[in-house]
């Protein structure tokens, strides 16, 4: 699983940064991959990833400010250029399908898949869930209405303990993968075998939290909590809160402090006021070191590989 930075800057792109966009790259074999906020030329830096448009399943939008959402309509349009057919689910605030089915409207915009709008309302929890992952949506506090979103991976099966099975005498093929799904099978002399004789320890479902602009939040925290990796805006530097909370931001030091305060195994700064350079992203990493670590300041195509932290035994 690993986090793609495609953008890193604040209110409007910047000779250091574009606006902002993150895409969660999923493992194999699915290798799809969810977008978090599109701002405008989100599809040029797509292009100098390896993600593929055409993958896409699943866009987030945090809110409604033009340098989140500026880049959506045309790089939905381009997906069906590079021969996207499946479906993409768009979640976001009221107010986003209107914006999208405007500006295809007038734009006279056709899709070769089916585009499926939900729109948040209210403090909402669970918004979706599969045999994946599910993703939860809380409401944060800014000067319009702006969500986070936190994405939990479900626990995965251990690997099969192939040796075992061959002294078991059971043959490769559809009965590795019931055992794989946690299946006991019967071998033809009657004998049983249960999937934890053969499996390894399993693994413990990685979380994701990505914070849309906020001020410092209780719901915050409540999506922060535990994360593998928590993605939070330290648009000023610390010093800065009255002229943060003025504008619905927060500051590294308050980044940082969530972080601890939430347990977060990770913090990835982003969100930058254009006032940085990329040359100052280092100060700004160390001021919020001195509260949680480790912490990283993105920089626009950063990878983040989001690691598995730990097996049940």
């Amino acid at each position: 699983m690993k986090m793609w930075f495609l953008g890193t800057g604040a209110g409007r792109p910047s000779k250091y940064r574009n606006v902002t966009a993150m895409a969660l790259q999923l493992p194999e074999p699915h290798c799809s991959w969810l977008l978090f906020d599109a701002g405008e030329a989100t599809q040029h830096q797509i292009m100098s990833t390896s993600l593929k448009l055409n993958k896409l399943e699943f866009v987030f939008i945090t809110h409604l400010h033009g340098d989140h959402i500026y880049g959506l309509p045309g790089l939905l349009s381009s997906r069906s250029f590079d021969g996207g057919i499946t479906p993409v689910h768009l979640y976001g605030p009221a107010g986003i399908k209107r914006y999208i089915e405007t500006i295809f409207s007038i734009s006279a915009t056709q899709l070769d898949y089916e585009l499926i709008i939900h729109e948040i309302t209210g403090d909402e929890a669970l918004i979706f869930e599969d045999g994946r992952f599910k993703v939860e949506a809380r409401l944060l506090e800014h000067r319009i209405p702006s969500f986070g979103y936190r994405i939990t991976e479900k626990d995965q099966p251990g690997k099969l303990l192939v040796n075992k099975l061959i002294e078991l005498g059971v043959e490769a093929g559809p009965l590795y993968g019931r055992l794989k799904q946690g299946q006991s099978i019967t071998l033809a002399d009657g004998s049983v075998v249960r999937s934890e004789e053969v499996t390894g320890p399993s693994y413990i479902g990685r979380i994701v939290t990505v914070l849309g602009d906020t001020k410092p939040c209780a719901n915050a925290n409540k999506l922060a909590l535990d994360a593998d990796l928590l993605v939070h805006e330290a648009t000023f530097a610390a010093g800065m809160e009255e002229k943060a909370h003025e504008f619905g931001h927060c500051t590294t030091k308050e980044a940082a402090e969530t972080a601890a305060s939430a347990k977060a195994k990770h913090l990835v700064m982003t969100h930058f006021s254009g006032r940085y350079s990329n040359e100052d992203l280092s100060q700004l990493e160390g001021e919020a070191a001195l509260y949680f670590e480790p912490v990283t300041a993105a920089r626009d195509l950063l990878q983040v590989e989001v690691k598995r932290m730990s097996q049940r035994e």
